[in-house]
């Protein structure tokens, strides 16, 4: 599924630690051979912290499968895992060390959102603009509404990001790099971090 317009590239996996820190080191390669550099921090936070979601909460299984497509102007990255249960974002106090990985989506990302896939799972995903003038980020809450938007607001000032809302592997296999594509132009966002090493 490679095209002039479109770019794809997916990863089957198991959510555990290990694979996490090897699939962020897959979707910052597949970027760099898609010459989007810029976009390499951003991508693997957000895939961190949706893969880390499936790795804490998910049920029966951690097997998911995560997707880059990219498509003219846009990077989307999604990770589709076998639980029904909806993401639920909620405000994270000072002290604690867990809680802030949608409101980290919500500052980084330009939208993001969940596909309910009803008893096959769910789909959480999330775009980056590959264009330089990114402006400013665009929040789309887990179900389009703009409920969250204060959280996502003060994640976006913790990490110093622009921020406006406008609501717009096979079973037992540790992972494998199924589709991936040519390159295209160097875009840019600012930096970002991941706590998670590897």
């Amino acid at each position: 599924m490679i095209s002039e317009a479109s770019r794809h590239c997916r990863v089957e996996l198991q959510a555990l630690p290990p694979r996490i820190g090897q699939v962020r080191r897959i979707v910052s390669a597949q970027l760099r051979y898609w010459q989007l550099d810029p976009l390499i921090d951003h991508a693997a936070l957000g895939v961190t912290e949706l893969l880390t979601n499936v790795h804490r909460h998910a049920e029966p299984d951690k097997l998911c499968t995560v997707e880059m497509e990219l498509l003219l102007d846009r990077l989307t990255i999604s990770v589709h895992d076998h639980d029904p249960r909806l993401p639920v974002a909620v405000t994270a106090g000072p002290l604690e060390t867990t809680g802030r990985g949608l409101s980290l989506i919500a500052a980084l990302s330009e939208s993001w959102g969940v596909l309910p896939k009803g008893n096959e799972g769910k789909v959480v995903w999330f775009t980056l603009p590959t264009t330089p003038a990114m402006g400013t980020a665009k929040v789309t809450t887990a179900y389009g509404s703009r409920a969250g938007a204060a959280v996502a607001a003060r994640a976006a000032v913790a990490l110093d990001v622009p921020f406006a809302t406008d609501a717009p592997v096979a079973a037992g296999a540790p992972f494998a790099v199924v589709d991936a594509g040519p390159s295209s132009d160097p875009r840019t966002p600012a930096a970002a971090r991941s706590a998670v090493p590897g």
